[in-house]
């Protein structure tokens, strides 16, 4: 049997799997390879992430790595204040990339393509017998939740690019064979945005490894002795992220820490902002930056956190959490799209004092959370949730259109 070409398009190198975005389009890469050839093109833009080329080739028939510098990108977006598009598409923008997967598919080599997320649709040839775009999510409300937070005149851009990117969203949606999202929260938004396009439009969840995320293991333990941890994961240079540790760190820990004098937040991930390595200035305040393994850090904390107030999609920083067992005190805008049950797989709190209450209780009570690990054990494993995809690339995929939010 010949094997067919799928043309693979990311916005950024699906490896290293160490954080959101790449954990789904690595997982979703490997899978299919299983059925296609795979011709990768993506971007790259942190030059430590040039060293894993080779550790995709395994996976690929042929790759198309091409450098993305931010600061440049940023500048290049401005150009769709002229056009009168989204900012997201001309900083991605690229000729290169866009010939070379135009000749994939003028030659016969691609037959069937998935562009992961919505900017990378615009580099996907037309004409291939099937063509799905992973949104992950509905990124263009995110830029709408950015703007009331900013000033004018970023308020204005934000809220320019939130009406831009919804309509290319929805003119997508259309365009392709099938439009996935990481939840069926989030499909049904999408789905509410373009009824036209409602019948092509599905949720594929994300998974957890949960043997590589398990409790059982040892680790060593990163906190000092009498520490009592409070730890938040995530990349530390993505917005939401800073908003949301700055927002703990300032309004929520004081009291958290007033409570129990030996609580120490540490915020562990890569790339940390100016303004939360500023954060470590406070007492009981400690930022890692990037760490080999986020386990232990998991692993000894009395309880994670996510106290997101801008967020879009499913947060693998709560799952990631609840796989280790670990009680999760989250935010509604962090638990959203997630398939677990507030106050029996983790703790829901909005407000500071809220937030505060339910942190010093988790710190008191220095409990686990086994039915969290259940929870993900049920509803995240990556080889069932990736099966439903496979019908997709078929000549006449079944796509059950989602109607309404999903059930906890």
């Amino acid at each position: 049997m010949t094997v067919k070409g799928l043309l693979f398009l990311a916005h950024r190198i699906p490896f290293p799997p160490n954080k959101g975005d790449k954990i789904r389009s690595f997982h979703l890469l490997r899978h299919l390879g299983t059925r296609f050839d795979i011709h990768l093109g993506a971007f790259v833009d942190d030059p430590d992430d040039w060293q894993y080329r080779d550790a995709l080739m395994p996976y690929c028939a042929s790759i198309k790595l091409l450098p993305l510098h931010p600061r440049r990108a940023k500048l290049a977006s401005l150009a769709g204040l002229l056009t009168g598009e989204a900012l997201t598409l001309p900083y991605y923008r690229s000729s290169e990339l866009r010939r070379w997967a135009e000749g994939l598919a003028a030659s016969g080599q691609v037959t069937h393509g998935l562009a992961f997320s919505s900017a990378m649709a615009q580099f996907m040839p037309a004409g291939l017998a099937r063509r799905v775009l992973d949104m992950v999510d509905v990124d263009s409300d995110k830029w709408t939740q950015y703007a009331p937070t900013q000033r004018w005149p970023l308020s204005w851009v934000y809220a320019r690019e939130g009406r831009k990117l919804a309509a290319w969203e929805a003119r997508m949606a259309q365009a392709f064979d099938a439009t996935l999202l990481v939840s069926k929260d989030e499909a049904a938004l999408l789905q509410q945005r373009v009824p036209q396009a409602g019948h092509k439009i599905s949720a594929f969840e994300n998974g957890v490894d949960a043997s590589y995320f398990s409790p059982a293991r040892d680790y060593p333990n990163p906190y000092a002795p009498d520490a009592q941890g409070v730890v938040f994961t995530g990349a530390m240079d993505y917005w939401p992220n800073i908003d949301a540790v700055t927002w703990f760190a300032e309004r929520i820990f004081p009291a958290v820490r007033a409570a129990v004098p030996d609580a120490q937040f540490t915020i562990v991930g890569s790339r940390p902002s100016e303004a939360v390595f500023a954060l470590a200035r406070q007492p009981g305040v400690v930022v890692t930056g990037g760490v080999p393994d986020v386990r232990p850090w998991l692993a000894h904390a009395a309880c994670a956190v996510a106290p997101l107030r801008i967020a879009r999609g499913v947060q693998n920083k709560v799952l990631e959490a609840m796989a280790m067992a670990r009680p999760v005190v989250a935010s509604a805008q962090a638990a959203e799209g997630i398939r677990a049950q507030a106050g029996r797989d983790f703790i829901l709190a909005q407000g500071e004092t809220e937030f505060a209450h339910a942190v010093v209780a988790q710190l008191r009570t220095a409990a686990s959370a086994a039915p969290a690990r259940d929870c993900i054990l049920e509803h995240y494993d990556w080889t069932r949730n990736l099966s439903a995809i496979d019908t997709l690339f078929e000549a006449a995929p079944v796509v059950t259109p989602v109607l309404e939010t999903c059930p906890a």
